[in-house]
């Protein structure tokens, strides 16, 4: 299996845990979704509903791969998202934070860009 195949069964299978462990807070009007874009490779873990009269929308880890890389651009997990990564076998110098200025990113354990 090729690397980029493998990266994106990684970022579905993570998405899709956390977003099974979301679902069962049982927050009603509040749904938890994951949208995948393997042509694109776009991956999204976010909740859309309604919360009694308030709006609730918001993502929670949005993923994409870039140059063989995934880049980690939203990220609202306590434990990091990375970890879960690392964890699943994808080196440090794969992963990029995007969320982090890149004049940042040399002062962490993962790749620049």
């Amino acid at each position: 299996m090729d690397k980029l195949t493998q990266y994106r069964q990684i970022i579905q299978k993570i998405l899709t845990e956390y977003r099974d462990w979301a679902a069962g807070s049982n927050q009603i009007g509040v749904q938890e979704c994951v949208a995948f874009d393997v042509e694109r490779d776009h991956y999204f873990w976010f909740s859309v509903g309604w919360n009694d009269k308030q709006r609730d929308f918001g993502v929670t880890v949005y993923l994409r791969i870039e140059n063989g890389k995934i880049w980690i651009e939203e990220d609202w997990t306590k434990q990091g998202i990375a970890n879960d990564l690392l964890e699943a076998g994808v080196p440090p110098e794969d992963i990029v934070l995007g969320f982090q200025h890149p004049s940042k990113r040399p002062l962490t354990e993962f790749a620049i860009a």
